[in-house]
């Protein structure tokens, strides 16, 4: 029945969106990137009618998420005092910016302590996984809030649970079946978002860690230097240096396939900060992914 009114509701909109291009007056001028975007956002807009109209509730949606999270922490050896250092930072920097999400989720942050995995990425109900290949590229913990808001909001803007429902329309799997949904590749959970998604996510990610308290030139900073790294590793402008891996080359090579280019997001973080009037003065916070001597002495 829910399926009967989802489509119902995908028709209607539809057909509506029909009538008002055919009988819109033509006098007036129209932009054509206008025109584009339009159509971007309404297309964006009736794929995720049905999703919002069988919506997975947060519960089912947490246990899910936390299925996943903890088939894939097994799979990984345990991490060095050192990593969990960092990893108790990358929480409590997390935790701080999730006590802003909409959606009042039991965030959780965990380490991927690989060199080579340049990225982060987020899970359904909750869970945000970093790799060590994306801290080493930071300098400061304002870069860090800034990608962790980012996975936040995709979690916060249900892209994730989103990708768990088209998951299982695909492969014909029962939402309730949380061991079968938790078999679905990590690949599926690092390989990005929509356009349009990372876009809002980029967005939003920006604003919940200026309103934590972060400056908005940690998400300008950052994404420079994906630009850099674009350049040098991705499409060979520059001579590329040696201290990235080929391993950590293919996986840049895959995270800038999947989400729009650098440009375009560093001239929508210029944007936001114009148009919401977004602090870049604030000092920028240094990044704390290693216990200083206080630390060891405790």
């Amino acid at each position: 029945m829910k399926r009967i009114l989802a489509l119902g509701v995908v028709l209607l909109v539809a057909a509506g969106a029909l009538y008002l291009a055919q009988h819109r007056s033509r006098q007036d001028s129209v932009n054509a990137n206008a025109v584009v975007d339009a159509a971007a956002d309404w297309q964006r807009d009736l794929t995720r009618v049905p999703m919002g109209l069988t919506r997975l509730s947060d519960d089912r949606e947490t246990r899910i998420g936390d299925e996943i999270a903890q088939q894939y922490v097994s799979e990984n050896p345990a991490l060095t005092s050192k990593e969990q250092f960092t990893e108790r930072y990358v929480n409590q920097v997390g935790g701080h910016l999730a006590a802003h999400a909409k959606r009042k989720l039991n965030f959780r942050f965990h380490l991927v302590p690989d060199p080579d995995l340049i990225n982060a990425f987020a899970l359904p109900g909750g869970h945000v996984f970093i790799g060590q290949g994306l801290l080493n590229q930071m300098d400061s913990e304002d870069e860090l809030a800034f990608v962790l808001g980012h996975e936040i909001e995709h979690i916060d803007h249900y892209h994730a649970v989103e990708r768990v429902q088209v998951e299982a329309q695909l492969h014909n799997l029962n939402l309730d079946v949380v061991s079968a949904i938790a078999q679905f590749p990590m690949a599926l959970w690092e390989a990005g978002y929509s356009k349009d998604e990372e876009f809002e996510a980029d967005r939003e990610g920006m604003r919940i860690a200026v309103t934590a308290g972060y400056s908005a030139l940690g998400a300008v900073n950052l994404l420079t230097r994906f630009a850099q790294l674009d350049r040098e590793y991705v499409m060979h402008v520059d001579t590329p240096a040696e201290e990235l891996s080929k391993v950590a080359i293919d996986g840049l090579e895959g995270y800038f396939r999947t989400h729009p280019l650098p440009s375009e997001r560093i001239g929508q973080a210029n944007e936001i900060i114009a148009d919401d009037r977004l602090p870049v003065d604030r000092p920028l916070l240094p990044l704390r992914v290693e216990p200083d001597v206080a630390d060891r002495k405790q």
